[in-house]
C-alpha cells in the first residue's frame, strides 16, 4: 500500500519546502518535502504532547 502524504493547503511554497504528514499502521509519519527519504515516526499521543508543549512555549528557550 502506498503512503498517502498530505500537506497543509496553506503551504504554497513552489520550492516544496513544507512538512508532509501521513498515517501508517497506527503511527503518524512526518517528513520534509525537500528531503522525503527522512521520515519521523511517532504516535498520536506523542505528537499531541509535542504540539501542546510548543503552543505553551516549552521550547522557546532552546539555544
Amino acid at each position: 500500500m502506498d503512503i498517502q502524504w498530505r500537506k497543509s493547503s496553506k503551504s504554497t511554497d513552489s520550492e516544496g519546502n513544507c512538512l508532509e504528514v501521513a498515517t501508517e499502521g497506527g503511527e503518524i509519519l512526518i517528513r520534509e518535502s525537500d528531503d522525503p527519504g527522512v521520515i519521523i515516526r511517532t504516535t498520536r499521543a506523542k505528537l499531541r504532547a509535542f504540539i501542546d508543549g510548543a503552543a505553551e512555549g516549552e521550547f522557546d528557550d532552546l539555544t
